[in-house]
C-alpha cells in the first residue's frame, strides 16, 4: 500500500461526492424525482460492502498487486523497458479500455449480468449510483484488475490514479445534473459525460447496450456503441422494467437481486433460483416480470 493512501483516497472520494450533490441543487437534470434521498441509504451501503468485501478478501487491492509486480520487475511495460512518463498514462489509458470491455461482457453473460441488473435497476439517477455495484460485481472486477495490472507490469501510482479516476468519474457521469451544452460537448470529446451515460441507463434495451464507457468515451466511438443520447431525450425512462418499485430500493432486497430472474430473453437460459418479487412479496408463478424493450443484457 502506498503511504497514506486510504486517506487520499476516502478524502478525495468524499470530496467528489459532496460537489456533485450540491451541483445536483444548483444545476439539476430532472427535479422531480419521487425516491430521491430515500434511495441513498442502499446505494451507499452496498459502496460499503463492497469496500469491506475486497478489504476482506483482497487485502492488497490493485495497488498492492502493482506494488507486488513492481518488486519483481514483472509485466509486460517493464519487459519492454517502458519509461515511468510513458508507463503510467499508458497503464491508466489501458486500464479504462479493460473496465470498458469488462462492462460490455457484463451486459453479455447472463449470470453476470444479474449481478450488474442491481446497478441498472435504480430507478433515478444520481451520484449515488455511480456506488451502487453489488459487492460481489465490485469482488469480481477487483480480482480482473489486479490479474490485469500485474500482467501488465502497471507502475503503482498509475494503478492509485486510475482507481481514483475511476470511482470520480462514475460518480460524474450519473450525476443528475444538466451542464451548459458547450461544456457538454467538449467534455464527451474525452470524457463520458452525464448526458452520453444517461442513455446506458434507458429501459430501451438498444439504448441500454451502448455507452459502455466510465472515463474515457473514446472506446465507445472506436468499437461502435456510442449513442450521442437517448431517443426520449429528457423523457428517457431509467431503470429495469419490474425492479423500479420502492421496496425494491431496498438494501436487502438488492442484495439478493442476482438470485431472481425476470429481466428480459437474455435471461431465459438461467432460470431464477428465488421466485420473482410483486409488490414486494414473492410470487409461485413461474412467469417473470416482463421488460418489453427492456433488456436482459442491459
Amino acid at each position: 500500500m502506498l503511504p497514506h493512501e486510504p486517506v487520499l483516497r476516502l478524502g478525495i472520494f468524499l470530496g467528489v461526492l459532496l460537489a456533485l450533490l450540491a451541483l445536483e441543487q444548483l444545476i439539476p437534470w430532472r427535479r422531480a424525482r419521487p425516491l430521491g434521498r430515500r434511495r441513498w441509504p442502499a446505494n451507499l451501503g452496498l459502496a460499503v460492502l463492497g469496500a469491506l468485501l475486497v478489504r476482506a478478501v483482497m487485502p492488497a487491492a490493485a495497488v498492492g498487486a502493482a506494488l507486488w509486480a513492481e518488486a519483481r520487475g514483472w509485466g509486460l511495460l517493464p519487459a519492454l523497458g517502458m519509461p515511468g512518463w510513458v508507463a503510467i498514462p499508458l497503464s491508466v489509458i489501458l486500464l479504462d479500455l479493460l473496465i470498458y470491455w469488462q462492462h460490455r461482457v457484463t451486459h453479455a453473460v447472463p449470470l453476470l449480468w444479474r449481478l450488474h441488473r442491481v446497478h441498472h435497476a435504480d430507478p433515478e439517477l444520481d451520484a449515488t449510483s455511480g456506488l451502487r455495484f453489488h459487492p460481489v460485481e465490485i469482488l469480481l472486477s477487483m480480482a480482473l484488475k489486479m490479474v490485469a495490472v500485474v500482467a501488465l507490469g502497471a507502475p503503482a501510482v498509475a494503478v492509485l490514479v486510475f482507481e481514483v479516476l475511476l470511482n470520480a468519474t462514475a460518480m460524474f457521469n450519473h450525476a443528475a445534473i444538466s451542464l451548459p451544452p458547450g461544456l457538454e460537448r467538449a467534455l464527451r470529446l474525452v470524457l463520458v459525460t452525464p448526458e452520453m451515460h444517461r442513455t446506458h441507463h434507458s429501459e430501451a434495451r438498444a439504448e441500454t447496450d451502448s455507452c459502455y464507457g466510465f472515463c474515457l468515451s473514446w472506446w465507445d466511438r472506436l468499437f461502435g456503441s456510442y449513442r450521442a443520447a437517448p431517443a426520449a431525450g429528457e423523457g428517457v425512462v431509467i431503470g429495469v422494467a419490474g425492479w423500479r418499485a420502492p421496496e425494491q430500493q431496498r438494501l436487502d432486497r438488492l442484495l439478493l437481486q442476482p438470485m431472481r430472474g425476470g429481466a428480459g430473453p437474455a435471461e431465459a437460459a438461467v432460470p431464477p433460483l428465488v421466485p420473482p418479487l410483486a409488490a414486494g412479496r414473492p410470487v409461485l408463478s413461474a412467469a417473470p416480470p416482463q421488460p418489453g424493450a427492456d433488456r436482459s443484457m442491459a
